[in-house]
């Protein structure tokens, strides 16, 4: 998919966002374009744990040879894990499944659910040690 259709898209989003929540239109602009580049950040910044942690919890699949679509969702979605502790992770995996039904292949959403919720616990149980 092009730039702009991706373009397109969050905008039509963005305006959905803005109608129905009744935001002001540069309020839900600053939001989405803020949570996404902090999503970003924490995946770039923290690359080698995230990919460690999907690694170890996806058995018998490397990095390289999942789809990229999957690889990277997985990166976004541990980063808000880790980056945004206060975000429920049921939330966090059900929004990653769905983006993964969108832009992915019918079986990825099963394996990334599997993953995330894996990976889930296991940054749950550490913090609360």
């Amino acid at each position: 998919m092009g730039t702009r259709r991706k373009s397109r898209e969050l905008a039509l989003q963005m305006l959905f966002q803005a109608d129905l929540g009744g935001q002001p239109p540069d309020d839900v602009a600053a939001e989405v374009k803020g949570f996404a580049e902090d999503i970003f950040r924490v995946a770039r910044d923290r690359a080698p744990e995230i990919d460690k942690f999907i690694e170890s919890h996806a058995e018998n699949w490397r990095m390289d040879r999942m789809a990229a679509v999957d690889r990277n969702l997985m990166r976004a979605a541990v980063a808000e894990l880790l980056g945004f502790p206060q975000t429920p992770r049921a939330v966090v995996i059900n929004e990653a499944i769905e983006i993964a039904r969108k832009f992915s292949s019918p079986e990825s959403a099963q394996f990334i659910n599997g993953v995330l919720d894996s990976i889930g616990k296991e940054i749950e149980a550490g913090t609360k040690a």
